[in-house]
């Protein structure tokens, strides 16, 4: 198990879920139930991908996704969204904070709306991934 997968995901049973999708894959999960904690684990662990909620306390997806692609060290890791909004409502959201001054970001290359079949996550775990 060489690639590591940081799962950020503030419900505990989300978590395991994707962690053992995650190992099952072949890969070595690593966990982070918040925006903030998740922002330390990627900036330490430095993962192969993230697997990132939106709707978090301390720290939201919207944020930390913001955070992870205009960080010079962390911007080229992947990140697969899985969310219960919308992908609308999560671009609105980060289009309200770049009109607030934040930097512009670019649009996931992969959001999904939970729930997700278990095959499906695991098939773009491992295109993320090669």
């Amino acid at each position: 198990m060489g690639k590591k997968v940081l799962v950020v995901d503030d419900d505990p049973d989300i978590r395991m879920l994707n962690k053992s999708i995650v190992e099952e894959s072949g890969y070595t999960p690593i966990e982070a139930e918040n925006g903030e904690e998740g922002l330390k684990m990627a900036k330490k662990e430095k993962p192969d991908l993230i697997i990132l909620d939106v709707l978090m306390p301390k720290q939201s997806g919207v944020r930390l996704y913001r955070e992870l692609v205009t960080d010079k060290s962390l911007k080229d890791i992947p990140i697969i969204l899985l969310s219960g909004i919308a992908k609308s409502t999560f671009l609105r959201s980060q289009k309200a904070l770049t009109q607030f001054g934040g930097a512009e970001v670019p649009e996931p290359e992969v959001y999904l709306e939970k729930p997700i079949e278990a095959e499906a996550l695991a098939n773009r775990i491992k295109e993320a991934l090669g």
